[in-house]
């Protein structure tokens, strides 16, 4: 089984940039990263937790590799 691959950093920024303009999510200057992936998760039907938990439920979340959280089963 391989190991999933995440972005962190200024590759994570830049996926989380260029995947709110295709959801067309206003970016403002300065907005924080997490706040921006945050705002994403909201726009796909996630909750918004993006590395606010240390566990995470959320199976579909394109995200869940970057976060950092421990899949829960509940």
């Amino acid at each position: 089984m391989s190991e999933k691959k995440y972005k962190k950093g200024s590759q994570l920024f830049a996926l989380a940039r260029k995947k709110a303009h295709l959801l067309s999510i206003p970016q403002e200057r300065g907005v924080k990263m997490a706040d921006l992936i945050c705002r994403i998760q909201e726009r796909e039907g996630n909750t918004s937790c993006f590395q606010q938990q240390e566990a995470c439920s959320q199976k579909g979340c394109c995200w869940q590799a970057s976060c950092g959280a421990a899949m829960s089963n509940d």
